[in-house]
């Protein structure tokens, strides 16, 4: 019985180690079985924005066309979240137009974003955003995990057309081991630029959430929340700058944010296209491409460049003016809706047209800004452009040339003004002039074009007979003159004075009253607005005395005109009524050789000879005499007309 029960124990043993073995068998073969999880790269359209996707740090592919121009972005390098989360890695060099996985992290909003053209995408400017983010390769990070499925603020993200799971987002519970949001100083540090990551410091874990500072900390050490600290950043959080007024953070129904424009490229810009008969449709769509280009690349907005444009044939036509359309996106789309309207290639109407309606308050001219004319002209004009185009840089526009496929030598038979860009733009050192061999290389002058109209400081023609000088009046205050006729004389300065661009950029005015002494009534840089600079005329109080004009002169010019702006012509006006008790002519030659020029004007007892000696050469252009006071008003427009004439003359090389 014993070796029964012997037995049956080995037995039943021996089934269990049997069971054992198959059990752990088993084990192994359902282990080779179960393979990790892959990890799988989200997918997103080109239109998907970083700020509607909540993770701080994530992978993702793009697909190919991000290069469009439709999904606009905002900055350079760091991006306002606003921004395509796809175009900004075109513009930054990470993906090029045929898509591709990029590694996407998110950091602190900026307080401004400088818009660029990089890599065939033209970024746009914005004052601020709350949240910011930068791309680099799509390499994942040791130890760092990336989400599958992405974590969109709304339900109805347009992410979901690619097939995205949304969900709510949920702390992570392992804060080591999944993507934190990162300090700008460091996310730079591991843009694509430099081609290489940092991992990343991981941040103390804290009850019930992870926070990671957004304050710049040194390489390799830890961001340590201080007590009592607000939380600065949380995962799923928006990032407000400061001036921001939180609404709904994650609303789905968020604005658009708005360019303000390119503040560096502040000019006020006509585009004069050609519509004529002879350009066709195919060429006339060309154009408006080019538009649709130079739209885009200068950033339109109010602080910035406005854009308007005329077309002409036998007759100018308006489409649209500059206070029209305040961003480059609608003046795009109002672009692509103006239709050809055949005719002549009436250009030198064209130009008289904008000189005369299109640059005025009215239609949005700002005043402050440089006003520009683009002539776009397939082959050459059917009428004369040279007296236009003059009228149009004495009114202080700026004139550039586009011309398409010229005249061969032997069409130049048939061209009615030959050289007739030269004889239009604003100056003929080839800096206002675009000559183009054919239409289909018309989209290489985008940028060089761009870049002209923008230089505001080489606008030569902005500067006008009216708004470009430092005007100093000599005013005779001797007794011969006496109080009432003293009035009429200021209204003479007055009335001079009123028909000037007055401000700190534009004319400047100043006064000195002399008898045998000389006072400084006020300096070129104490008014800046005219209706300053005709109270003070007003106030001017008669002194009374004796009649010392050299003194005057050289008073002027030791007080007023050694503080002339380098760039502002040197007008010195002076009024008197007599001989002077001193001698004048070597304070004239003094003048004359400090390239100031001056007007004489003398009243009643005032002598010709003496008034011709101060006056600049020739004389005939520059002193006036009138036998009473009261017909002072005479001299006025034939002052303004000489100024201006002599302006005008100037050499436009």
């Amino acid at each position: 019985m014993g070796i029964a029960v012997l037995t049956m124990k080995a037995s039943v043993i021996e089934m269990f180690l049997v069971l054992l073995v198959t059990g752990i068998h088993s084990n192994k073969e359902m282990t080779k079985k179960i393979k990790r999880p892959k990890f799988t790269v989200p997918q997103i359209n080109c239109d998907v924005r970083a700020g509607k996707i909540i993770n701080p740090e994530f992978i993702v592919k793009c697909p190919a066309g991000c290069q469009d121009p439709r999904y606009h972005v905002y900055g350079t390098d760091v991006y306002a979240s606003y921004s395509s989360v796809c175009g900004a890695a075109v513009h930054s060099g990470v993906l090029d137009n045929s898509g591709g996985k990029i590694l996407v992290r998110k950091v602190a909003g900026q307080s401004g974003y400088k818009g660029s053209y990089s890599n065939g995408v033209q970024s746009l400017s914005l004052p601020r955003w709350r949240e910011s983010f930068v791309v680099s390769e799509g390499k994942p990070q040791k130890g760092v995990t990336y989400p599958s499925s992405l974590t969109y603020s709304s339900s109805k993200s347009p992410a979901a057309k690619a097939g995205e799971t949304t969900k709510a987002y949920q702390s992570p519970s392992a804060p080591g081991t999944t993507a934190q949001p990162v300090p700008l100083m460091q996310a730079l540090g591991t843009t694509a630029v430099e081609g290489t990551h940092t991992i990343l410091p991981k941040p103390p874990p804290s009850a019930g959430s992870t926070t990671s500072s957004l304050r710049p900390q040194p390489a390799g050490q830890r961001s340590q929340e201080l007590a009592g600290e607000p939380e600065l950043w949380k995962p799923g959080s928006v990032l407000l700058d400061a001036g921001f007024v939180p609404k709904k953070e994650l609303s789905t129904q968020s604005l658009e944010p708005v360019s303000q424009g390119d503040p560096s490229c502040k000019v006020d810009l006509s585009f004069l296209i050609d519509g004529s008969a002879s350009i066709g449709k195919r060429r006339f769509r060309i154009q408006k491409q080019f538009l649709a280009d130079v739209a885009q690349a200068l950033d339109v907005g109010p602080a910035g460049p406005l854009m308007g444009i005329v077309q002409y044939g036998d007759n100018p036509v308006t489409q649209f003016n500059l206070k029209t359309h305040m961003n480059s996106r609608d003046v795009k789309t109002a672009i692509e809706k103006i239709t050809q309207r055949g005719g002549l290639s009436n250009v030198g109407r064209a130009i008289s047209f904008v000189t005369q309606n299109f640059f005025s308050k009215s239609n949005g001219n700002r005043g402050s800004a440089p006003n520009v004319a683009v002539v776009m002209v397939d082959g050459w004009p059917t009428d004369k452009v040279e007296e236009a185009s003059r009228f149009a840089r004495e009114s202080g526009i700026n004139i550039f040339f586009i011309t398409m496929e010229g005249a061969s030598e032997n069409e130049k038979q048939y061209v009615l003004e030959p050289n007739f860009a030269n004889k239009a733009v604003c100056r003929t050192n080839g800096f206002y002039s675009l000559s183009v061999q054919n239409w289909f290389s018309l989209h290489k002058t985008v940028q060089p074009l761009v870049k002209r109209v923008c230089d505001t400081d080489r606008l030569a023609c902005s500067k006008t007979c009216l708004n470009s000088a430092d005007i100093g009046f000599i005013i005779d205050g001797s007794s011969s003159v006496g109080t009432g006729n003293f009035r009429t004389v200021l209204q003479f300065v007055a009335n001079l004075s009123k028909e000037f661009e007055i401000s700190d950029t534009d004319t400047r005015i100043g006064a000195v009253q002399y008898t045998y002494e000389q006072r400084l009534e006020f300096g070129f840089d104490v008014y800046s607005t005219k209706p300053d600079v005709l109270n003070a005329i007003k106030r001017v109080g008669y002194w009374s005395g004796g009649t010392s004009t050299g003194a005057a002169i050289n008073y002027a010019l030791e007080q007023l005109f050694k503080k002339s702006k380098p760039n502002k012509r040197k007008l010195m006006i002076l009024i008197t009524d007599g001989r002077s008790y001193d001698d004048v002519r070597i304070p004239a030659m003094v003048a004359h050789h400090e390239g100031v020029i001056t007007y004489a004007i003398g009243v009643a007892w005032a002598a010709q000879d003496e008034l011709e000696v101060i006056a600049t050469h020739p004389a005939r252009d520059h002193a006036f005499f009138v036998d009473e006071f009261d017909h002072l008003y005479k001299v006025v427009p034939k002052v303004i007309q000489n100024i201006c004439t002599e302006f005008n003359s100037q050499p436009r090389n």
